[in-house]
């Protein structure tokens, strides 16, 4: 970590509430773009040195730290101070689960903003400028602190709005309309569901779905194997495309299994493609040139005999 690096954080996802406007459904469940809500900010905050997820227990594409508020159900603010019980970092993303367009980018925006200022906070605000203290990076010194100002009240911490644990804050404002959008209704997800498709990331959503289907934690040069695709599509035969990418994969795998060694089987593979055209192309050139049968006797020629 260099003097310019936000020093490490923590994450603390709350995925426990009761979706009332969803009918009941689980709405950390409920996919967008081929994956469960929760995966997506759980992607979204990858980097945490330790994520715990507020919630009952159900498959995740990456491992957590499982925690529920008691009682079960106390609100977002309880559920807050059940996950902050279980990090140690002196900061920490405190993110909902329902929030299909938060991006790891937008987590190290909310920490290098923190880090910047002297405020307890940084939080997104979205589209109408309003706060979104559920997309947000905090001191956990500054949490705890507010956290047990109001766990003295009559009531404790179950049922208080959020606000009243952002009043007590001194908080720095990161406008982003899109990464703050959440997800409470069904219209909500339809229009998320749609928006995947239409804000120009569509291959960026579908590989990150294809590779939490398949458990695959691996980032590679897509550019590169859409490349190699192209050159054997093109050099070669069109069904050549997509035979040489696995293959390129299943070399990988043989070997080292990292970015590095995808890209090495993918240069040999695109070389070897490239060196195929060339073939092809002096062939048919020779072809043209002479025609088809310009090595052939013809047929008044006769074969030289043995002694010729």
């Amino acid at each position: 970590m260099t003097a310019t690096d936000p020093p490490p954080f923590d994450a603390i996802v709350l995925a426990g509430g009761a979706a009332r406007r969803l009918g009941g459904t689980d709405k950390p469940s409920v996919r967008v773009g081929g994956r469960p809500l929760l995966d997506r900010v759980l992607a979204a905050c990858a980097r945490a040195r330790r994520t715990v997820v507020v919630a009952a227990p159900r498959p995740t594409s990456r491992p957590v730290h499982w925690t529920r508020e008691d009682p079960p159900g106390g609100g977002p603010v309880a559920a807050l101070d059940a996950g902050l019980r279980h990090t140690t970092a002196d900061r920490a993303v405190v993110l909902s689960a329902d929030l299909p367009f938060l991006e790891e980018a937008t987590v190290q925006r909310l920490l290098e903003a923190l880090h910047a200022s002297a405020a307890d906070g940084a939080l997104l605000t979205d589209a109408d400028g309003r706060d979104q203290p559920l997309v947000a990076a905090y001191r956990t010194a500054a949490l705890r602190h507010a956290l047990s100002a109001l766990a003295e009240g009559d009531r404790g911490l179950t049922g208080l709005p959020l606000r009243r644990l952002t009043a007590a804050l001194d908080l720095t404002r990161v406008p982003d309309p899109l990464a703050s959008f959440d997800c409470d209704t069904w219209d909500d997800i339809a229009d998320a569901r749609a928006r995947i498709r239409e804000h120009g990331h569509v291959l960026n959503e579908w590989i990150s779905a294809v590779k939490d289907e398949l458990g695959i934690d691996l980032d590679v040069d897509m550019r590169l194997l859409l490349d190699l695709a192209r050159d054997a599509a093109h050099g070669v035969d069109r069904p050549a495309a997509p035979l040489t990418t696995f293959l390129v994969g299943y070399a990988a795998a043989q070997g080292k299994g990292g970015p590095e060694a995808v890209a090495e089987a993918a240069h040999k593979a695109a070389a070897l493609a490239l060196r195929w055209a060339e073939e092809t192309d002096a062939a048919t050139e020779k072809t043209a040139t002479e025609g088809p049968d310009s090595d052939r006797p013809g047929p008044g020629d006769s074969a030289p005999g043995p002694g010729r």
